[in-house]
């Protein structure tokens, strides 16, 4: 008789794929700025002490010597657009706005971040499984013609049409749980009836739009404006009443989650009473109606609720 049968098995544990490079640090806002590198120091600090650290698979973004995403950029962005960044980064960095800033590495790295999110499109896609990125600088805000609200490139909206275009997807839908509603994303995707795009955001807020009215000509827009106040009661109403259902109906074979954390009660920037535990609530919510989900980073600036909330986020997964 061969022992071996007789030989215990153990579960294989799953690895939760997390798509970072510390280039990402290298974008500089400035000692004061809301949107600063030790946003990500504390989201990896905490990752790497949790007790279930063990199950993190850390992977580097496909470099730009690799994979040059400005193919990929030019769905979403103006060529004269993205040509302006790359010059006030060559010339040793600017303003944007008031609010948006471009130091001399920062296109660079925005082109990582880029191919960061399109790398998770990959891995969702071949899986079927979760996977989050933690990259800078965030991309909701930016428009086809600028970038705003600390926002470069649009790095959803070129996620979405990448994985319609490259990797066989039919349809793609993009939630969008940042406190601020993502009008670089919606003007990019509306007219494309294979994007669904769902947010919820406080209004009124930065930066005006996402009234419940604009549901694009193809109805593939849902906004959901939350009262300054609103807690995980009333998002999960939101959740059970509009949200599941209609990503269920849209039936995207990728959901992306532009994972924004500055609803919580403790962020500087916002008036919304989430707590970071509630994100756990939101993803297993989403893990009923699809497995396969790529969450990017977006907004949080209290570093303590924006690391415990990526953390509820992930551990929700397993």
């Amino acid at each position: 008789m061969n022992d071996l049968h007789y030989l215990p098995t153990f579960p294989i544990l799953t690895l939760f794929p997390l798509i970072y490079s510390d280039t990402f640090l290298n974008h500089d806002t400035g000692s004061f700025h809301p949107e600063r590198p030790q946003r990500l120091e504390a989201i990896v600090n905490a990752l790497k002490t949790v007790s279930w650290s063990d199950r993190l698979q850390w992977r580097q973004p496909t470099t730009l010597a690799q994979r040059d995403p400005l193919a990929y950029i030019r769905n979403s962005h103006i060529n004269e657009y993205i040509q302006r960044v790359e010059a006030i980064a060559t010339n040793g960095g600017g303003l944007l706005d008031e609010d948006t800033v471009i130091s001399p590495q920062s296109y660079q790295v925005a082109l990582l971040a880029v191919n960061a999110w399109l790398d998770g499109v990959d891995t969702v896609t071949q899986t079927q499984k979760q996977a989050f990125v933690l990259s800078r600088p965030p991309g909701h805000h930016a428009v086809q013609k600028t970038g705003m609200g600390f926002c470069l490139f649009s790095n959803a909206a070129i996620a979405a049409n990448y994985a319609l275009q490259c990797k066989g997807a039919q349809r793609v839908a993009i939630l969008d749980w940042d406190v601020h509603h993502g009008n670089g994303t919606q003007a990019i995707v509306e007219d494309n009836p294979n994007i669904a795009y769902c947010s919820l955001h406080q209004f009124p807020a930065y930066p005006g739009t996402g009234r419940a009215s604009e549901t694009g000509k193809y109805d593939n827009i849902l906004n959901i404006p939350m009262t300054p106040g609103s807690d995980l009661k009333s998002y999960q109403l939101a959740f059970s009443d509009q949200v599941i259902p209609f990503l269920a109906a849209f039936k995207g074979d990728l959901l992306i989650v532009s994972a924004g954390y500055d609803a919580n009660q403790a962020d500087p920037l916002a008036s919304i009473n989430l707590k970071p535990n509630d994100y756990a609530v939101f993803t297993q919510q989403l893990l009923t109606i699809t497995s396969s989900i790529l969450f990017g980073l977006e907004g949080g600036y209290d570093l303590s609720a924006l690391s415990d909330s990526v953390l509820a986020t992930i551990q929700a997964c397993f």
